[in-house]
């Protein structure tokens, strides 16, 4: 029996691969703000330092308590215990002790944001870190962008298909799904004056998602 002979370069030409990326985002307000409030210590006896730290540091923690603050949003960040010393002539000169002792504070009111620091420094918390937003479901905001992020990348290929004036078969063949980092918070802002309280302004939080996709065409 004759099987006539087909190259192989045809079968490449009538089925062929697009690879486009989709992308998109959404900003939505954040509704949990979590704080690191520290508390730092010097002393020339590292035993006393460490007990006015522990001293402070569980007082600002019962502040927190009355606040409405469930312990189990209250975790020790860091405990970091450095020597501290001057420079005289040259020379090292031992000064003492620094003990640190940070919390993270998770708020699901971000209105008390202010209100919690304001509270946290009158009980001893000198030094306020970080200020971080997020939202308590990101997940299901992270689908509805992964969602838009396909729809984005099938609407390119559309687009090149009928630019080229090809066949699209419009079902993907590959989709790889590109992780971002963490969602990104903006227009964070901490104010404090003399005679008034301390303002956050949390602004909104981007969550963002990319693919790539690939699709077949042919002419």
């Amino acid at each position: 029996m004759f099987y006539p002979y087909i190259p192989q370069y045809r079968e490449q030409l009538e089925s062929r691969v697009m690879t486009v990326t989709g992308n998109a985002s959404l900003s939505v307000e954040p509704n949990v703000v979590t704080i690191q409030l520290e508390v730092v210590t010097e002393n020339d006896e590292l035993k006393v330092a460490q007990q006015e730290n522990a001293n402070t540091i569980n007082q600002v923690i019962q502040s927190l308590l009355q606040l409405g603050i469930p312990r189990e949003n209250i975790q020790t960040a860091s405990y970091n215990i450095f020597p501290k010393y001057d420079y005289v002539d040259g020379k090292q000169v031992f000064r003492g002790y620094e003990v640190t002792h940070a919390l993270s504070v998770t708020i699901n009111s971000i209105n008390q944001a202010g209100t919690i620091i304001d509270a946290a420094v009158q009980n001893g918390v000198n030094r306020v870190s970080n200020i971080e937003f997020t939202v308590d479901d990101k997940d299901n905001y992270y689908q509805q962008a992964l969602s838009a992020a396909l729809e984005n990348a099938t609407a390119k290929a559309e687009t090149i298909a009928e630019t080229l004036q090809v066949n699209l078969d419009p079902y993907p063949i590959k989709i790889v799904e590109n992780f971002n980092e963490r969602p990104v918070a903006f227009q964070t802002f901490a104010t404090a004056e003399k005679s008034s309280a301390t303002t956050i302004e949390p602004g909104q939080i981007m969550i963002a998602a990319n693919v790539t996709a690939q699709f077949q065409f042919n002419a």
